[in-house]
């Protein structure tokens, strides 16, 4: 075996290995950690990617292993996982025989290379009985690390991958009754957080999918009879899984591709009461869907200082105060955090920008990986 040997993907007579290992916690995983998964999957016919998470960490094993699978697709790259609660101790000759039998048990075959930008990466080639290769270990292709992303993953998004970038976006629901306002709000929210610039220009915006829908069922109706109007289309609660896991998918492909916050007009957990005001009752699969992911803030917009416009697809001002009601109601029952925002557009902005930048300042919270003994 030899040691410390530098790796990359450049050029075309870089060594093939049979099976090299790339091993990591990758909590969670940014740009350099692929680059190094890039960097070995060029050089060898099969390369493993170990991801070892720890109890105490809050990134779940699974979440990182799916992260880092839908990454690396390339031919040859398998990706699994384990749990370690062993101690960090790179000194303790008895702790490494622990952890390699973890890293044995998820990987029994042979290995060739194991690829790494750390420090224990000649003592790990070692026990593998395979040959060291470096790739970036100053980090200057990119210059991050995890323990920087769990830190500040703001100042580090622009090594997030889309997978990581939609699990740690803020995610901010505008919801209330008819004509009041989360078109607009939600919408000078996103247009206030581009214009900070930097990250935040990418800052998204997801339109109510509900509305799209409706507008396409009373487009049927004309097309069957041009006299058709909004009363005369009909709802089943069938529909209302179609449009709250609509309602979902393109809220997750916009927290992908935006900046650490994103703003949406209504969501999958509001859907459960649109239900109600057009079939009555709860739709078990609606609720499902709405339960899958809780959202960081939702902002409720009031209903008593905003005048009702019929714009052709609304037809209950009357029903406003009920709506506001069953809103605020949910929103309590299930403890999602929420702020009422009442006045004027402006009074209504800066209500829900002060909001905002509230949860923004309290940061991303990570536990702490077991620590090195030293």
């Amino acid at each position: 075996m030899s040691g410390g040997t530098s790796g990359g993907t450049s050029g075309g007579t870089a060594r093939r290995y049979a099976h090299g290992l790339v091993l990591g916690k990758f909590y969670p995983p940014h740009a350099g950690h692929h680059h190094l998964v890039d960097s070995a999957a060029a050089q060898c016919e099969r390369l493993t990617v170990l991801v070892c998470a720890a109890s105490v960490e809050s990134v779940p094993l699974a979440d990182r292993v799916a992260w880092m699978r839908e990454t690396h697709r390339q031919r040859g790259v398998r990706v699994v996982g384990a749990v370690d609660d062993i101690p960090v101790d790179l000194h303790d000759p008895a702790i490494w025989d622990a952890h390699m039998a973890v890293f044995r048990g998820a990987v029994p075959e042979p290995v060739d290379a194991v690829f790494t930008s750390e420090e224990y990466g000649t003592e790990l080639a070692r026990r593998f009985g395979a040959e060291e290769v470096l790739v970036d270990p100053d980090r200057t292709r990119f210059p991050v690390s995890g323990t920087a992303v769990r830190a500040d993953p703001v100042r580090c998004w622009e090594h997030l991958g889309p997978a990581v970038r939609g699990a740690l976006a803020r995610r901010i629901v505008v919801l209330g009754a008819e004509s009041t306002g989360t078109t607009t709000l939600s919408r000078a929210l996103a247009e206030h957080y581009r214009g900070r610039g930097g990250v935040w220009a990418e800052t998204g915006w997801v339109a109510e999918y509900g509305r799209r829908y409706s507008e396409e069922k009373l487009a049927a109706a004309r097309a069957a009879d041009p006299a058709a109007t909004w009363e005369d289309v009909e709802f089943t609660s069938d529909e209302f899984p179609v449009i709250a896991r609509r309602q979902d998918e393109d809220e997750e492909r916009a927290a992908r591709a935006g900046s650490p916050v994103l703003f949406c007009d209504t969501d999958s957990f509001a859907t459960g009461i649109w239900h109600e005001r057009y079939i009555g009752g709860r739709n078990e699969e609606v609720e499902r869907i709405g339960a899958l992911r809780r959202r960081d803030l939702y902002l409720l917009t009031d209903h008593a200082d905003v005048p009702f416009e019929d714009d052709g697809l609304r037809d209950g001002p009357h029903l406003r105060p009920w709506m506001t009601d069953r809103f605020r109601a949910e929103l309590n029952r299930t403890g999602r955090r929420h702020v009422i925002i009442r006045g004027d557009r402006g009074t209504r902005l800066r209500t829900a920008v002060e909001a905002v930048d509230e949860l923004l300042a309290e940061g991303w919270h990570f536990t702490a990986p077991l620590p090195e003994r030293r």
